[in-house]
């Protein structure tokens, strides 16, 4: 994951995309690292919290530059969507919607940001809401019971379809970045 920093005038756009892009790894290693500990339910249960940590700061912290970006010309619009990233952790479904309504500012030419760059975020959701339905239906285990007890199970689909999205949300920002660098609003 690198990010031409010499192109980027704002620097916190980069820090709080890395800090996305890594979150969920770093936990989530930290949580598999120590899982099989017998400590009882609640080192498991602190463990675990960790692991959705991360989950939850991909969703907070990767949306804060797509947020900036799509309402670049809108500041006010931009500093209450913002604000509502606390509220947008405690519920997944408010998540799906806010992003929603995201995507259709920038279908629509309302919101701003790389056209390139669209592609790539609807690829991520699409990854990461697939990875979440394989986990969930536990596809491939429910159709072959014992076959993939160790490898290729659910678990490790998600896991990849995870990293794959936290891909795309990386080079959707990268798209987006460059595009920043030479976009002014207009009336500026």
């Amino acid at each position: 994951l690198s990010i031409p920093w010499a192109e980027v005038d704002e620097w916190w756009i980069g820090v709080v995309h890395y800090l996305a892009c890594l979150s969920p790894t770093v936990f989530s290693v930290f949580y598999h690292l120590f899982m099989k500990y017998e400590g009882g339910a609640s080192i498991y249960d602190t463990l675990l919290c960790f692991d959705m940590f991360g989950v939850c700061l991909v969703n907070t912290l990767g949306a804060l530059p797509i947020i900036h970006i799509t309402l670049l010309c809108y500041p006010s619009s931009r500093r209450v969507a913002m604000l509502s990233n606390v509220h947008r952790l405690q519920s997944f479904a408010w998540q799906v919607m806010f992003r929603f309504i995201l995507l259709i500012l920038r279908l629509t030419g309302a919101g701003r940001g790389s056209p390139a760059s669209l592609r790539l975020y609807l690829t991520m959701d699409t990854l990461a809401l697939l990875g979440g339905l394989v986990n969930i239906f536990r596809l491939p285990e429910r159709v072959s019971p014992g076959r993939f007890d160790y490898w290729f199970n659910s678990h490790q689909i998600m896991h990849i379809m995870v990293i794959l999205s936290i891909m795309y949300l990386h080079w959707g920002m990268l798209e987006d970045l460059t595009w920043l660098k030479g976009y002014h609003c207009p009336g500026e």
